[in-house]
């Protein structure tokens, strides 16, 4: 069977899905979303948010130590979500920090 120019059926390439980009505060290197971990800051209060639905300003740092260490040292997140860390949140934040892996 011959096919023509003028074919009814269009074959167009498959379609990628588009992954959302997001930067880590402290080593500024970008990866997927799904990469990143979620910290936000909603009414003052700055948590983990590990579902990414949580409404408020959010900020993204990568899943090892080294970065967790440099973004509460340099101040980083506390730019990134606008707001002062407490030194209970600033503790917390760390001890989580130091349960993650070296990269």
């Amino acid at each position: 069977m011959k096919t023509s120019l003028y074919s009814n059926t269009k074959q167009q390439p498959a379609r990628r899905k588009h992954i959302p980009q997001r930067t880590c505060v402290a080593c500024r290197g970008t990866k997927a979303n799904r990469e990143l971990i979620r910290l936000v800051n909603n009414a003052g209060t700055v948590e983990i948010d590990p579902q990414r639905k949580k409404q408020g300003r959010g900020a993204y740092l990568c899943p090892f130590a080294q970065c967790w260490e440099s973004g509460l040292k340099g101040n980083y997140l506390e730019h990134a979500l606008r707001t002062k860390l407490t030194p209970e949140v600033r503790h917390t934040l760390a001890e989580f920090g130091k349960s993650l892996p070296e990269r």
